[in-house]
């Protein structure tokens, strides 16, 4: 997860435009956020523990200028959840002062450190991003982009990145491009003015300033903007995509488009093809909000299910799969959902989710909706069983967290307290994109890793705590 923005408007203040796309990206991370901003030769960081309204304000912004900016908002893969891991990460080395965000999280950070001139104590924070801010920094290079390619050869992992000194700004996907970034144009707002250019991690951050979706950025391309000729193209690798799967299943914004694809009407396809696999005799089909909405959608259509709202979503309550503890992601659920008792009771339900990760949000909806008088709960869950743990910037890093790796169909079922359980295949998943399945990372499904991971999955997220690194 995470967000990332870089923002390059020639002639205007880039710090609220960036501020304004990373409030659209605020689903990808709540932890923390910042914004770095480049005027002339120098760059200035603004960074906090918070949500985006709170860090980026009204007291903040005007003291920030520039017409060049990368933001982020941060989802913590590696490295705990503390004001020095916030990002844009910010370093003055030997060769430039250079900020960096990132999206996504390296395998090889161990070789990485090792490369560093002094360790573990040229670090800051504890974060994969602070120690690539640091060789960055360190890279030989005549610009930001010559130490790029020198340094990028020798990254391994996903990364969707945005990097900026004080005189370019970049954003960079991986050679796999598991984690995603578009390139957006800014309208113009006087006749004649220089075309101001934005990057993001999804095209909602594009659309709420009023630009147009160029294209993605390329698997193992770098985009540089700040030349009055427009976006340069750098390749630094063959690419092969292998975009993460999850992210048109749960992650990105319905209202984002993916390889041509706008994530609502995927969504609500795949709901089709799970009413197709996996049938219900029941009176109502309900989502689990937000994230289910689409699936139910299509599910209540293709079956003849009437749809109904059956739990209310408290909206200023955040994610509770990305919520950075177990204790907090339980209490998360009941303050986040609230049953309809008048439109659940005595009835049928097919209750429909986007994915069952640990499976302790599952459990309690289940017994929310059970408490309001439910008669029968059908579990109908649009993506396959989450048996392997992510290792590309998704916060399953231990394998016996996943309930499905220890449980099997029936064993979740009755863990759950559902009457039925059943998640929609592979092919679904693939029938409802559109797309070939060799365009995706499906790993956390089929456990089939695109980039090997040399190291214990345990110690992954404190890697680099102590005397080990994390991002």
């Amino acid at each position: 997860m995470c967000g990332v923005v870089g923002v390059y408007a020639p002639g205007q203040e880039a710090a609220p435009l960036a501020a304004l796309a990373l409030f659209a990206l605020q689903h990808r991370g709540q932890e923390s956020a910042g914004l770095a901003v480049g005027e002339g030769t120098d760059v200035m960081v603004y960074k906090d523990l918070g949500m985006v309204a709170q860090v980026l304000d009204d007291r903040r912004l005007p003291s920030l200028r520039g017409d060049r900016a990368i933001a982020h908002c941060r989802y913590s893969t590696t490295g705990a959840t503390v004001w020095e891991n916030s990002q844009p990460s910010f370093r003055i080395g030997p060769r430039r002062a250079v900020a960096l965000g990132h999206n996504g999280n390296l395998v090889n950070t161990r070789q990485l450190l090792d490369g560093l001139a002094g360790g573990r104590d040229r670090l800051v924070g504890t974060s994969d991003t602070d120690l690539l801010t640091a060789l960055l920094a360190d890279e030989p290079g005549a610009d930001l982009v010559e130490a790029l390619m020198g340094l990028l050869p020798r990254v391994s992992g996903a990364y969707s990145l945005v990097a900026m000194d004080g005189t370019r700004l970049a954003g960079i996907r991986d050679p796999f491009g598991i984690r995603p970034l578009v390139l957006g144009r800014l309208p113009s707002s006087e006749p004649g003015e220089t075309q101001g250019w934005v990057l993001a991690s999804e095209t909602c951050a594009i659309e709420v300033l009023g630009g147009t979706y160029v294209r993605d950025v390329e698997p193992g391309e770098m985009v540089v903007l700040g030349d009055s000729a427009g976006p340069r193209s750098v390749r630094f690798a063959e690419g092969r995509e292998q975009l993460c799967v999850f992210e048109l299943i749960y992650f990105a914004r319905p209202d984002s488009y993916m390889l041509g694809r706008n994530l609502y009407e995927v969504r609500r396809r795949m709901g089709e093809e799970l009413a197709r696999e996996a049938p219900a005799d029941a009176d109502l089909v309900m989502p689990v909000p937000d994230t289910g909405a689409a699936a139910a959608a299509g599910y209540a259509e293709a079956s003849g299910i009437p749809f109904r709202e059956g739990m209310i979503k408290n909206r200023y309550a955040g994610r509770t799969f990305i919520q950075p503890s177990q204790a907090l992601r339980q209490r998360g659920v009941t303050v986040k959902l609230n049953p309809l008792p008048d439109q659940v009771r005595g009835r049928r339900l097919v209750v429909v989710d986007d994915s069952i990760v640990r499976g302790t949000t599952t459990r309690r909806i289940v017994e929310m909706l059970r408490r309001a008088g439910a008669m029968e709960v059908h579990l109908r869950i649009s993506a396959p069983p989450i048996h392997h743990p992510c290792f590309y910037g998704i916060d399953t890093q231990i394998e016996t967290e996943l309930i499905a790796s220890r449980l099997d169909r029936e064993g979740i079922r009755d863990f759950l307290g559902a009457d039925s359980l059943a998640y929609l295949s592979i092919g679904g998943v693939l029938s409802g994109i559109g797309l070939p399945r060799e365009r995706f990372c499906f790993a956390c499904f089929d456990g089939r890793y695109p980039i090997p991971v040399p190291y214990d999955p345990g110690d992954r997220k404190s890697i680099l705590e102590g005397t080990g690194v994390a991002g």
